[in-house]
């Protein structure tokens, strides 16, 4: 099965909680992997999201030590929901 992935970036203002981990996470840019999986046997060319993951740590550059987060994209967007819905701090 052919599988490609695709990478984009959020960014959260404020510190945030994913569901299914305990740690909070500080306020920044955060990159996302998303895994799809080509669909077989159609006439035509279709992916379907197999994986998403959040890549925690690591540094510009890619010093340090990073880690791939399997993520729900709907825990991901509520996190963002949340994230936009807090005041700005002055």
């Amino acid at each position: 099965m052919e599988t490609r992935s695709t990478r984009s970036t959020v960014t959260f203002a404020h510190p945030f909680h994913i569901a299914g981990y305990e740690d909070e996470l500080p306020a920044g840019d955060y990159e996302v992997v998303v895994d799809e999986d080509l669909l077989q046997g159609l006439s035509f060319e279709a992916y379907r999201r197999s994986a998403t993951y959040l890549l925690i740590g690591g540094r510009t550059g890619g010093r340090g030590i990073s880690e791939m987060r399997p993520i729900d994209p709907r825990d991901l967007d509520a996190a963002l929901a949340r994230d936009q819905a807090q005041p700005e701090q002055s």
